[in-house]
């Protein structure tokens, strides 16, 4: 890999860590936000939704974007985006600007994932294609992980003061994309490009993914993130009232999970990819999951808790790169708009997950991690029975928005 595919990496990493480390010190402050506003906990939950909403409607669109007019300028609005609206959360007196602000961070954060995804896709090759998709999510598990205790940090003074911290991060990673970034995708290459005759074709090919074999690893994908929202969603109430612990023990735990999703997505994902290939991972993956979900639900002494959701996370950290490198691999042509829609499935987990979750919490603390186990199994068993290697030669599972036409 040459230098000009590191510092594009160094980049990409960079501004998928500040759009997830702004989502991550949100978390502790949104309760005192929605006390402070004297909001309910349906406003609450409505709020965390609101994001994840706009992602799964917009991905897509920003995927076939950048499929047209090239990879930098989408990456470029979405940051900017990203940042006008954590400026505007921190500078929120009402509800319904916190709200706004919120669809606004969806609606543009989501060009920053899927166009970052498209441009691994634009410039790896096949075999490398894991390793590339593995440091993009080491870089958004970082920043998802640590953001919660800087936001808790910095919001001690005041509430805002993260938001503007935020907001003065994506300007940095702007301003490095703006002026160091390289384009990844040639004008001959770009969907509507002279004699592609691509025009108006984005919504049919979306349409086209969904039947073809490929479709089965976007589900698998949405069952991934169901079950990390799950796990996410009441980590800390479960916590706090199976086994009373604090902030102190909790962040601890957090930070294990920030190192082992690290770990996993920067350095293992590449490797095992490339020596097992990506059905292989998928399957151990799952499955491995599937028993760390029972694993932490055994778990009754701080030790083998953070034992417990260090297997949990290690596991579940190497499916996403996997099946993404997966689908990148069989969906040789436009890149961007099939990356929209594997993060639009990833957000629409995280909309079902953590109201799933919420609502099983409160019927019994056990039942959001028992169901997150069934979940991943049941994952499990498609990826045994559906998933193969088949894209690798390009055979069978590859999407091609030109099929058909």
């Amino acid at each position: 890999m040459g230098v000009s595919y590191r510092r594009g990496m160094g980049i990409l990493s960079f501004s998928l860590a500040v759009v997830m480390l702004g989502y991550g010190m949100i978390i502790p402050i949104f309760p005192f936000l929605i006390e402070k506003l004297g909001a309910s906990g349906s406003d609450l939950g409505l709020l965390v939704a609101t994001s994840a909403l706009t992602e799964l409607l917009f991905a897509p669109i920003w995927g076939g974007v950048s499929d047209r007019i090239g990879r930098k300028p989408v990456l470029v609005l979405g940051l900017l985006g990203y940042g006008l609206s954590a400026l505007l959360f921190g500078l929120s007196t009402q509800l319904w600007m916190l709200f706004a602000s919120r669809a606004l961070s969806g609606v543009l954060s989501s060009a920053t994932l899927s166009t970052a995804m498209a441009y691994v896709g634009d410039t790896t090759s096949e075999e490398d294609r894991g390793g590339g998709m593995g440091w993009l999510g080491a870089a958004m598990a970082t920043g998802a992980i640590l953001g919660p205790a800087l936001g808790g940090l910095l919001g001690g003074g005041s509430l805002s003061t993260p938001f503007f911290v935020a907001a003065g991060l994506s300007g940095a990673a702007l301003v490095f994309a703006v002026l160091v970034l390289p384009e990844s995708l040639p004008a001959h290459a770009r969907v509507g490009a002279a004699g592609e005759g691509r025009k108006g074709r984005a919504a049919k090919d979306l349409w086209q993914a969904l039947f073809s074999p490929v479709g089965v690893v976007y589900l698998l994908l949405f069952v991934v993130s169901f079950a990390l929202a799950n796990f996410e969603a009441v980590f800390g109430l479960y916590a706090m009232e199976k086994h009373g612990y604090g902030p102190e023990r909790v962040g601890t735990i957090l930070m294990m999970m920030a190192i082992a999703s690290t770990i996993g997505k920067g350095a293992l994902a590449g490797p095992l990819t490339r020596r097992w290939g990506e059905a292989v991972v998928i399957r151990a993956s799952t499955l491995a999951g599937s028993v760390g979900f029972v694993v932490l639900l055994l778990a009754n002494t701080y030790a083998s808790i953070l034992f417990a959701t260090g297997f949990f996370i290690l596991s579940k950290t190497l499916l996403r790169p996997a099946l993404l490198a997966m689908i990148s691999k069989r969906a040789r042509a436009a890149q961007g708009t099939t990356m929209g829609l594997s993060n639009s499935f990833m957000s629409l987990g995280r909309i079902v997950g953590p109201i799933w979750a919420g609502f099983a919490f409160d019927v019994n603390l056990s039942y959001p991690y028992l169901s997150g186990s069934l979940v991943l199994l049941i994952g499990f068993l498609i990826s045994a029975v559906w998933v193969s290697e088949q894209g690798r030669e390009g055979c069978g599972g590859e999407i091609s928005p030109a099929a058909g036409g």
